[in-house]
């Protein structure tokens, strides 16, 4: 089946017509496929059944959407308790493919995928794809890594699936990068957007544009509006934010279309909630929490009510495109990645904002963590442009205390900003590291 544009110039595949589905259309099926999902994960997952036991809950329980909320969470605890296959619902004879998560710590979990899953996983790629604005007739220039990572192979097969020219060119070696991206003719590419921002730079430090390129689909971090539009204004492209994790499917649980107001969930086969952090409570939509995802189609590991740890906001409001699929906000922090100093709860994502909106700064910086007597500090490394830092000791005096000050209005807090030379900090070639937390070394 071939890509088509519609009368806006946007690209639809067939695959998508789910986007478009009536509501009521819609909850009949995820109802259809939840119930279906909690029988076979109540036949089949050992740790599932006895937490529905001790609730006194059965897969007949379901009879409503409503009723999900009366099931227990899973959380990534879970699945590295049951390491490397203990969540599984297919036998080892039915799963085709592994990937494992890059775990900081201990061993990584496991996610395992059916030749269905993977039909699944390919579709809403192309979807996902297709919202963006890409088409048969794109060539795509895929950064992701390739391996045990899912984002690699999840964008490689959509891109095909959808008609495009992929390039699998995975991550790193930069140079390279930016060879092919000139020399084939690349319209779409994507990777981390911490990794588009060093392609950047080291493109200004060549001396070459960008060639044809038109529209990046960046994702596996957070990342702000003030990032994007530095993307945007240095590479004259259309950055689009993708949304996915290994333990549901990987890339392509939801997307922003060509309107970019949230991502939308491709709900019939992600159910979407927002529950309070604290309490487990279902929240309504438009009001900000934790979001839990429940796999609705998924054969050899389905995931029900997974805790996601991720803070954003269901969106029911219509959608210019079209689409009746719920989005979401674009998730800028994690109820995980807080830490605390001095009693105040900050998130990198409020530090990176404060940054961008300061003339001067670059979007590479450093959370360094400490303890000073007896006190948990923190210091921001961040790197200056050129000019400034070439600029008379008073100027960069000056904007250090324009940053502190920003940073401060934002988390409410007042920290020590420390200027860099451009460069100075290191470049990363997949997810940034944005915080060093030397308070236990």
């Amino acid at each position: 089946m071939n890509t088509q544009r519609s009368d806006a110039g946007v690209a639809f595949h067939p695959a998508s017509a789910p986007d478009f589905l009536p509501r009521r259309e819609l909850a009949k099926l995820q109802l259809e496929r939840l119930q279906k999902v909690v029988r076979r994960a109540y036949e089949k997952v050992p740790l599932f059944r006895q937490r529905m036991e001790a609730r006194g809950l059965r897969p007949d329980a379901v009879k409503g959407l409503p009723d999900l909320a009366r099931l227990p969470f899973t959380v990534k605890a879970d699945l590295r308790d049951t390491y490397p296959f203990g969540l599984f619902a297919s036998s080892m004879d039915e799963v085709v493919r592994l990937h494992a998560s890059s775990g900081t710590t201990g061993k990584p979990i496991v996610v395992a995928y059916t030749a269905a899953d993977l039909q699944v996983w390919t579709s809403v790629m192309v979807r996902a794809l297709a919202a963006a604005g890409l088409g048969k007739g794109d060539v795509l220039q895929n950064a992701y890594g390739y391996g045990l990572f899912t984002g690699g192979l999840g964008a490689h097969y959509g891109g095909e699936a959808l008609g495009a020219t992929v390039i699998p060119i995975s991550g790193g070696n930069t140079e390279r990068q930016l060879m092919v991206l000139q020399d084939f003719g690349v319209t779409a590419i994507c990777c981390t957007p911490s990794y588009m921002i060093h392609l950047i730079e080291r493109a200004r430090d060549a001396k070459i544009g960008f060639g044809k390129l038109r529209v990046g689909v960046f994702g596996a971090e957070p990342w702000s509006d003030g990032m994007r539009e530095y993307i945007q204004a240095e590479a004259g492209i259309r950055a689009h934010d993708i949304y996915g994790l290994s333990e549901i499917i990987g890339p392509g649980v939801g997307v922003e279309c060509v309107h970019r107001d949230g991502l939308h969930v491709f709900e019939d086969h992600f159910y979407p909630e927002i529950v309070d952090p604290e309490t487990g409570e279902v929240l309504p939509d438009g009001v900000e929490g934790e979001l839990v995802l429940t796999t609705l189609s998924k054969e050899a590991m389905p995931m029900i009510r997974y805790r996601t740890r991720d803070i954003t906001a269901l969106q029911a409001e219509p959608c210019p495109c079209g689409r009746t699929l719920r989005r979401i906000r674009r998730i800028g922090r994690r109820s995980d990645d807080m830490f605390i100093i001095r009693g105040v709860n900050v998130f990198p994502s409020q530090v990176e904002t404060a940054l961008l909106q300061v003339e001067g700064t670059l979007p590479h910086y450093q959370i360094v963590l400490t303890r000073e007597k007896g006190l948990d500090e923190m210091e921001v490394q961040v790197e200056v442009t050129a000019g400034f830092f070439s600029d008379e000791i008073r100027g960069l005096q000056a904007l250090q205390h324009e940053l502190e000050t920003a940073v401060d209005h934002v988390i409410g807090l007042r920290v020590k900003v420390t200027l860099v030379a451009p460069k100075t900090l290191a470049r990363s070639e997949g997810k940034a590291k944005r915080v060093v937390d030397q308070r236990n070394i």
